[in-house]
């Protein structure tokens, strides 16, 4: 049987672990040339996998040697109180299915994982919506990541119409006097049953008044692109309250990323000994030990600071002339220099708190909110900007911090390998099972899990970043002072239920639609 060493890390003594965490971090600094790969060692080129030097050497300094009491740590891992709000997704007086359809429903999503989730919950209510039978959606392979997962490899296809079943009729795939109607059918030529131009955040009538009557003629209508096509205002509450259903209910992912999820929760609450090895079939076991350990809690931090991202904040990163003069050619290939945010310089756009935090900030964040060199912290994140690089100095300050890799064996990862989202739903599943998420910038993931753990009522700490933008600008502030600023900016940042404002997003704000006060 293989076996395999788990990255396990030992309990040091603060002082001790803070002047090698030091050591660790300043060390690249002065011999630079020991950590560039060679491929990238010339000195006239610009490479993002360089050792970026430390922006904020003083307060991480400070955070390396900080020390954290046991009153603050009981209070930073308290749960939410409960908030008055429960789940509510039944409708009282929910209209019985229709027993004949009007025909098949296609949508063909793009975008990551947490779009085309999004999208998903969408078409259920765009069908019910028409009295339309649901052909299982069809997940475009996304031009960065190049995956061509289907919705049945991420998604348990028969929970999903099981849970679904009283609420819309939903096929695997379509029957054969339809099999023609695929997305080759629909790239080559203009067709009839095909909706292109359904508007951004539709109304209702509009599906009834344009897509009706195609599925009456044909018996069958395909919308694409179908990303972000229904409105989220001006809905009858069944269909507001569908969507929730179809996000939190009905929408889960298959068994083998659940398996190895679980794995990766228990392997975080339960760690190893230095000595221990598991063993390469782990996600079937358990021991009696285990069971017997108090659990250990744990954060996940979702760390977005891939390269589309820094390009396009067009914020300074550090890296000198030749990063900028890089990530605006960058820009230019990609957006063709379209980007609103490059018009503005850096002390702008970090003043109004539009640059994405670097692992550097996000850890110095953390430290300030008193998470101290003890906490298990799972990095949740595809590709970072810059690498290990980038990650060092996170790493210094959070030396338990573990990932995908660390936890599991390739034999474990080898179905979730190359697949950005199969490996974005893992992530997923471990965040909501954590004490307390936190997610470094705004985005699709960050919305997701935002409105999902709000619905379960989880502690969700989303980074106040108006001010941490001023805060990391100003050169001369204490530690004393960044950490007291830290603290009286994110007291009501850290899961309070927040209402749904009109235009905003139903599943990142999922109270008052599909939750009522108890």
């Amino acid at each position: 049987m293989m076996r395999f060493r788990y990255q396990s890390h030992c309990y040091l003594p603060l002082r001790r672990e803070a002047i090698a965490g030091i050591f660790v971090l300043l060390f690249p600094v002065f011999l630079p040339c020991l950590f560039t790969p060679f491929g990238h060692a010339s000195p006239s080129t610009f490479s993002e996998w360089n050792v970026p030097k430390p922006r904020h050497l003083p307060l991480l300094r400070s955070a390396l040697q900080r020390e954290s009491s046991n009153g603050e740590q009981s209070d930073l891992w308290t749960p939410l109180a409960d908030q008055g709000w429960r789940p509510c997704l039944a409708s009282v007086n929910a209209p019985s299915l229709p027993q004949k359809s009007e025909g098949y429903l296609q949508v063909f999503l793009d975008g990551g994982l947490n779009q085309q989730r999004m999208g998903i919950c969408d078409a259920v209510a765009v069908a019910k919506i028409l009295n339309a039978t649901l052909v299982i959606p069809h997940l475009e392979v996304n031009p960065v990541w190049q995956d061509s997962s289907s919705f049945m490899d991420i998604f348990d296809a028969d929970h999903f119409i099981n849970v679904l079943k009283d609420d819309i009729s939903i096929v695997k795939e379509l029957p054969d006097e339809f099999s023609w109607s695929t997305r080759e059918y629909y790239a080559t030529a203009i067709r009839a049953t095909r909706i292109k131009r359904a508007p951004v955040h539709a109304s209702a009538n509009w599906y009834l008044e344009n897509v009706l009557p195609v599925l009456r003629s044909n018996g069958i209508a395909a919308i694409s692109p179908f990303s972000h096509r229904l409105s989220f205002d001006n809905l009858p509450s069944e269909i507001q309250q569908l969507r929730c259903k179809v996000n939190f209910k009905a929408l889960v992912f298959v068994p083998h990323i659940r398996a190895l999820g679980d794995a990766l929760v228990h392997r975080l609450r339960y760690p190893p000994g230095e000595s221990e090895a598991l063993s390469a079939n782990y996600l079937g076991e358990t021991t009696d030990q285990n069971d017997k350990q108090r659990p250990l809690k744990f954060v996940v931090l979702h760390l977005r600071f891939d390269k589309d991202m820094a390009a396009h904040s067009a914020c300074d990163f550090g890296g000198g002339k030749a990063e900028k003069l890089a990530l605006a050619k960058y820009r230019q290939t990609i957006w063709g220099g379209r980007v609103l945010n490059s018009q503005f310089t850096d002390e702008e756009l970090r003043s109004q708190g539009r640059c994405p935090l670097t692992p550097e900030e996000i850890g110095l964040l953390l430290a300030a909110l008193g998470f101290d060199n003890s906490t298990r912290l799972y990095l949740a994140s595809h590709k970072v900007y810059g690498g290990e690089s980038r990650i060092s100095t996170l790493r210094g300050l959070f030396p338990l911090m573990e990932d995908k890799k660390s936890l599991a064996s390739s034999e474990e990862r080898v179905h979730i390998k190359g697949k950005a989202s199969l490996l974005a739903a893992v992530d997923y599943y471990v965040a909501m099972h954590s004490d307390i998420f936190v997610s470094a910038s705004p985005g699709n993931m960050h919305n997701a899990l935002v409105g999902h753990r709000s619905f379960e009522n989880r502690k969700t700490i989303r980074p106040n970043m108006a001010l941490l933008g001023p805060l990391f600008l100003n050169k001369n502030i204490t530690w004393l002072e960044f950490r007291q600023a830290v603290a009286e900016g994110h007291q009501n940042r850290q899961g309070q239920l927040r209402l749904r404002k009109p235009k905003q997003s139903l599943y990142t704000y999922p109270a008052p639609d599909c939750m009522c006060q108890a």
